[in-house]
């Protein structure tokens, strides 16, 4: 098992940070997340919490020893479940790969949270395990190591995405007066937003298998 972790300060308010969350894909930086799909979200009244669960797809080119060993697959597709705290100010969002998991298996936990030394910026904490299951130790330490080395890359491309997603919602907020000051507005507008997803998602997550834990 190989292990990834890396902290970044965001200098917009946890509140701003976290109603852009939802805004962040598809973005131009970002180009590999292809789709994102919402399979369900709820709301829960007393803890003043919003659980959410999300597909995403991704188009990611492989290296030709990996792909001999996996087949040509085009697509990928991750499990991803976030928990927004309003009272503790915590997003917590929790991803697992679907495909290729009988292989590679990636946890990942991503964390925003306000910063304590300076509460008008954002602390972000990403952390990720990968665990390769193979006959040889050798195939197995061969392809952490191109995991890690790949999932470092797209996460320096995915706060450069988000940085600029967040400047360019933040333009927008400003020339139109509003301040996002109070992330449980964005959240029920979200959750009133959600409508029944398509039969061709339901049918690609049920063909993934993806409610296996």
């Amino acid at each position: 098992m190989k292990l990834f972790e890396t902290d970044h300060y965001f200098n917009y308010p946890w509140d701003q940070v976290t109603a852009a969350n939802w805004q962040k894909y598809p973005n131009p930086i970002s180009s590999h997340v292809v789709s994102v799909d919402v399979l369900s979200r709820s709301i829960d009244v007393e803890k003043k919490t919003l659980r959410t669960e999300r597909l995403i797809g991704c188009k990611q080119a492989i290296p030709s020893w990996l792909s001999f060993l996996v087949g040509g697959q085009e697509y990928s597709y991750v499990r991803e479940v976030s928990e927004v705290d309003l009272v503790n100010k915590t997003l917590v969002m929790k991803t697992h790969n679907l495909t290729m998991n009988h292989l590679l298996l990636v946890n990942e936990t991503v964390v925003y949270k306000p910063d304590p030394q300076l509460p008008t910026r954002t602390l972000f904490n990403q952390s990720a395990e990968f665990t390769a299951y193979a006959s040889i130790s050798r195939i197995c330490d061969k392809i952490e190591d191109w995991s890690v080395e790949r999932f470092g890359q797209n996460a320096k491309t995915g706060k450069m995405a988000f940085e600029s997603v967040l400047q360019t919602l933040t333009e927008k907020w400003d020339e139109s007066g509003i301040f996002v000051n109070d992330v449980s507005n964005t959240i029920m507008k979200e959750v009133n937003e959600v409508t029944e997803k398509t039969s061709d998602v339901l049918s690609e997550v049920k063909k993934l298998g993806i409610f296996r834990r």
